[in-house]
């Protein structure tokens, strides 16, 4: 019994019972981690790894940041949980600093990153209908592109152009057009009287870390103002601070009409997610159209509300501005031989690898002590951290450098 009770608790261990009682949805590398702080990580057998994953953009201030945990255990005995059947401080003072941080006018909380995005896909339909559009009851379409990833509900993957993501989940719901990604041109011939609204990654994560020409999100809006569109930026990955400006679009000094934010808003501690938008378009949401019981809950609006302080008053987006621009610049100069190509914005980096063993690589990665993972098979992806420091960014390199300069 006591040999038992060991092997439930080593690596393989919790592997196996992993397996058995879990669905297998995920293809996990083979680590159990245990505890992390900050870019680091540790797993069960006291081994340490570079966090270069950040659970996918939702760690954007490292594990365990003492100001997060303070303002989630300082909230959590007060009041955790209400509902929004009645009014609470901590909510009210997240939607307005949320709303003003985005320079936006109004915030419809959720969960989920794909609640978000079906929150917003509600709201553009609802918007199309009114008055302001005009749209034919029902025939409403969204516009989103090729090589897209929002989510995984059914709705969300019935347009995605992901053949695993659909399979075996049909019937979708219809109205979505996929228009190639960067490509303005294909987007104004797709548009017709029945458009509601553009729906676009300002880089594609899942999709292998896209990155669309310089002025093609510029382009965008103007497309979409002149039709009468909305613009709808899905910034749950590439938001607060990842590419180095608070949101992507930023760069180049836009402003969406839905803006989806979620993964780090919870500052890796709770999820929490939103849809900001303007008055106008935010307003045809009535009592009763939308709701979540755990939506814009107390605990995880007041993680989210220090979350927005850190992230400003640490001056996070600078630095994964300045950092990620030398982490390419490094990695571009290792002139690795099963490199093609490394690109990226801020502390979102892309390595596209010459051959389809993406999962091999992030495994040699891991026995480097560097915790990344791939996606469409041939890209890894690097992303650690937006507290990371430069001497942490170049003892990574030096992991890396195992990997990919051999």
């Amino acid at each position: 019994m006591i040999g038992l009770l060991k092997m439930r608790k080593t690596a393989k261990g919790v592997m196996e019972r992993t397996h058995k009682f879990s669905a297998d949805n995920y293809h996990p590398l083979p680590v159990v981690l245990k505890s992390g702080k900050n870019i680091h990580v540790w797993d069960i057998e006291g081994r340490e790894y570079i966090d270069m994953l950040s659970a996918y953009s939702a760690l954007n201030f490292g594990h365990n940041h003492p100001r997060l945990v303070e303002a989630l255990v300082r909230q959590s005995s007060k009041l955790s949980i209400t509902s929004r059947a009645f009014y609470s401080d901590v909510f009210a003072e997240f939607v307005e600093r949320l709303a003003r941080f985005c320079f936006l006018d109004k915030v419809l909380p959720m969960n989920s990153g794909a609640e978000a995005v079906e929150t917003a896909i509600k709201i553009a339909r609802k918007w199309g209908y009114s008055e302001a559009k005009g749209v034919e009851k029902d025939k409403a379409e969204i516009i989103v592109c090729d090589n897209n990833f929002h989510g995984r509900t059914t709705t969300i993957v019935g347009f995605s152009s992901t053949p695993q993501y659909r399979d075996g989940f049909g019937p979708f719901a219809p109205g979505f057009i996929s228009v190639p990604f960067g490509d303005v041109t294909a987007l104004k011939n797709a548009i017709t009287e029945n458009t509601v609204a553009f729906l676009v990654e300002p880089i594609q994560g899942e999709g292998g870390i896209n990155v669309p020409p310089d002025d093609y999100l510029s382009k965008v809006s103007r497309i979409c103002r002149s039709h009468n569109i909305l613009f709808a930026a899905d910034e749950i990955q590439t938001g607060l601070g990842r590419t180095g400006k608070k949101f992507c679009f930023w760069h180049q000094c836009l402003s969406p009409d839905l803006l989806i934010v979620g993964k780090a808003l919870g500052g890796g501690l709770l999820p929490i997610s939103a849809v900001v938008g303007k008055k106008e378009v935010m307003d045809v949401i009535r009592p009763g159209d939308h709701g979540s019981t755990f939506g814009g809950n107390p605990l995880a609006c007041a993680v989210a509300v220090e979350a927005l302080k850190v992230l400003e008053e640490e001056e996070l987006a600078d630095n994964a501005l300045c950092l990620g621009k030398y982490f390419r610049e490094q990695l571009r100069s290792m002139d690795s031989r099963f490199v093609k190509e490394v690109r990226g914005k801020g502390l979102l980096v892309g390595v596209e690898l010459l051959e389809n063993n993406g999962r091999d690589v992030c495994e040699k990665m891991l026995e480097a002590g560097i915790l990344c993972k791939e996606t469409r098979d041939n890209v890894v992806r690097l992303a650690p951290p937006l507290t990371i420091t430069k001497k942490e960014i170049n003892e990574a390199l030096e992991k890396i450098k195992l990997v990919l300069r051999p």
